[in-house]
């Protein structure tokens, strides 16, 4: 390496010096040359007859071509002015403003920004896409995520935008329809939305692998604010459903709901009026439940042990349909009061609905035990569509203990960590064990009584309860619970097809 280097070093230093010779001649040629015409050109003005009119034409040519040469330079070098605003952001960004003060919006940082969850459907051709996003450049909308839902006839491409905060939803669509989109839907989205599709999905995967609880929970977090109901194959009063899905699923009623096979037998159906099913949502739908019916029936063991004042160590754990047994012999030791109080109707038949209130596919149960393992209380977390419903039933020589106070309390807690907007309770309006624990929760309470039956729903004020909520309205969905008539609700006898 160093006998190659040395040379090539070297050679490039001696044609360096051979340079500099040679522009040192051409320098003093140039010299010698220059002061001989000066010298020729004195001579001829001083000794000759026009030699002043010589050096004013001089004069004159040497300004003409400084003038020439200005002017040809001028014109032929780069602009430096500021590129022009392309014509559509022009149009637009006085639009996108805060105020007529000129000032813009996006403000400090982020504060002068919202979130927009935007789907529009486009023809499936090339440069569609490209039209869309400079539309909302146009806007000065930054485009955070974007997802591609193919269909037979066009593509649905659905936006995560951040846009100024100034900027009114129907501008917005306007702008979209121009650049081609058509069935456009917006709406506000949140930071809970910022988190991409895999990282999503694998975490509600999880979820449903540890819980078969989490399904339904699972499905309205993938595919947004929709009803989901579970509809049994058989009724706990032994009535055969004549619903049914294939085993594939199907999607019906303009795509706006989506049928699929319940593993526990019967069928899921996930309602969505205001938006269609797409093909990819149904996919990930069916792989969902697919997942859930390999895993088999499965509940999170895990117990805590709590001391009441009067000494009495409890147990409070999940419970399934591994606990019926359980369940129907601590009905047998509860008066017809308590258990009218429960179930708003006849007792004679409570039992029958105990194995549908402990499946999973309805929700979640707490139960109750002494330190000698007898149940002694049980508390339901029932999803009821898009609502959510807690119910709870104390064996009558342990009420008053606070027992069910605390099972309201880990239960409203569950719904929390679901991302729920509200739980409701439908008892009766002499229950005050039911009213004092409702209240003890110490969050907004709603009252609605109908002929003796008291329906008491608890807000939850989350962000997320409150993005649904505001959701709910702008698609003209009930953002509280429609209250049933008596003896109507998915806990009570009065709906012998969902208890």
């Amino acid at each position: 390496m160093t006998d190659t280097t040395e040379p090539t070093v070297t050679s490039a230093k001696r044609t360096r010096h051979r340079h500099h010779w040679r522009r040192d001649l051409v320098e003093l040629a140039a010299l010698f040359t220059a002061v001989a015409v000066a010298d020729a050109v004195a001579n001829t003005i001083a000794h000759g007859p026009d030699g002043p009119y010589l050096l004013v034409v001089s004069a004159v040519v040497l300004a003409a071509t400084a003038a020439f040469h200005t002017w040809w330079a001028r014109r032929h070098s780069p602009s430096h002015a500021p590129p022009a605003l392309p014509e559509a952001e022009t149009e637009t960004a006085p639009a996108a403003g805060v105020g007529g003060d000129g000032t813009g919006g996006d403000g400090d940082g982020q504060a002068g920004t919202a979130l927009w969850r935007v789907r529009t459907t486009v023809r499936d051709e090339p440069g569609s896409l490209a039209a869309l996003c400079g539309a909302l450049a146009g806007l000065r909308v930054d485009i955070l995520t974007l997802q591609t839902h193919p269909l037979a006839d066009g593509t649905v491409d659905e936006f995560l935008l951040r846009a100024p905060a100034a900027l009114q939803p129907s501008a917005l669509t306007r702008r979209i329809a121009a650049a081609g989109g058509t069935q456009t839907w917006i709406e506000r989205a949140d930071a809970h939305d910022l988190v991409d599709t895999p990282t999503r999905v694998l975490g509600l995967a999880t979820r449903t692998a540890l819980d078969a609880a989490e399904l339904p929970l699972a499905l309205r977090q993938l595919l947004g604010r929709c009803a989901i109901r579970s509809v049994p194959a058989v009724s706990p009063t032994g009535r055969r459903s004549d619903r049914t899905a294939p085993v594939e699923g199907a999607l019906e009623q303009g795509d706006t709901v989506m049928l699929l096979r319940d593993p526990y037998g019967g069928v899921l159906t996930v309602e969505r009026p205001y938006l269609p099913f797409t093909p990819s949502e149904f996919a990930r739908a069916r792989a969902l439940v697919e997942l859930d019916a390999r895993l088999g029936p499965r509940v999170p063991r895990g117990e805590d042990v709590l001391t009441l004042p009067e000494g009495d160590a409890i147990t409070v754990r999940r419970a399934d349909q591994d606990d019926v047994a359980a369940a129907r012999a601590m009905h047998d030791r509860c008066s017809d009061r308590t258990l009218a109080l429960r179930y708003h109707g006849p007792v004679a038949d409570a039992g029958l609905y105990l194995n549908h209130l402990l499946s999973p596919r309805f929700g979640r149960t707490l139960a109750v035990e002494t330190s000698s393992g007898r149940l002694i209380a049980l508390g339901h977390l029932l999803w009821d569509g898009d609502e959510t419903e807690v119910a709870l039933l104390v064996e009558d020589a342990w009420q008053r203990r606070g027992i069910g106070s605390e099972l309201l309390r880990r239960l409203t807690g569950l719904a929390v960590e679901a991302g729920c907007d509200s739980v409701y309770a439908v008892t009766q309006a002499s229950n005050t064990g039911m009213v004092a624990a409702m209240r003890a929760l110490r969050l907004p309470l709603d009252y609605q009584i109908e002929e003796g039956t008291l329906v008491i729903t608890a807000r939850l004020d989350t962000p997320r309860a409150e993005h649904h909520r505001r959701s709910a309205e702008r698609h003209g969905l009930p953002a509280g619970r429609p209250h049933p008539a008596p003896g109507v609700g998915p806990a009570g006898q009065g709906a012998p097809q969902r208890p």
